[in-house]
């Protein structure tokens, strides 16, 4: 197992998962092999790793990405209303990275837009542009 340039661990979806048994509560180690189940399309497990690694506690960057993941690995299982609630749920943090905030409203316009709620997901993309908008003004 190597760590990556973030100090995290990553392997495989097997060696991941005895560094889970000897350390449950380990949350990198759960969002790690998230990560690795996401990138081999098994969604399920990818789910409800990601919500582990929430529940255990991870740092905030970490946290972001971890509700972004699972936002899309639920939308993935056709989970149109849990990927909303992980994107608003970054939304109303306001991560200060101005790219994962504007993803956020982005990816749930596209989740309210496959519900089809055309106004939601208007006022989303809306948003979207203001957060890059509201960037490009404070440079």
């Amino acid at each position: 197992m190597m760590k990556d340039a973030m100090g995290g661990y990553r392997g495989t979806e097997r060696e991941i998962s005895r560094m889970i048994m000897d350390q449950p509560g380990n949350a990198e180690a759960w969002f790690n092999r998230a990560n690795a189940r996401s990138c081999t399309g098994k969604w399920d497990g990818a789910v409800d790793d990601y919500t582990t690694a929430l529940k255990t506690g991870l740092r905030f960057r970490e946290m972001i990405v971890a509700y972004g993941n699972r936002g899309m690995a639920r939308a993935q299982l056709g989970d149109m209303v849990g990927a909303i609630e992980d994107f608003s749920v970054i939304i109303n943090l306001r991560p200060n990275n101005t790219r994962l905030f504007r993803a956020a409203f982005r990816s749930r316009a596209e989740m309210k837009e496959r519900r089809g709620d055309r106004a939601g997901a208007a006022e989303d993309r809306r948003m979207a542009e203001q957060v890059v908008s509201e960037t490009v003004t404070q440079q």
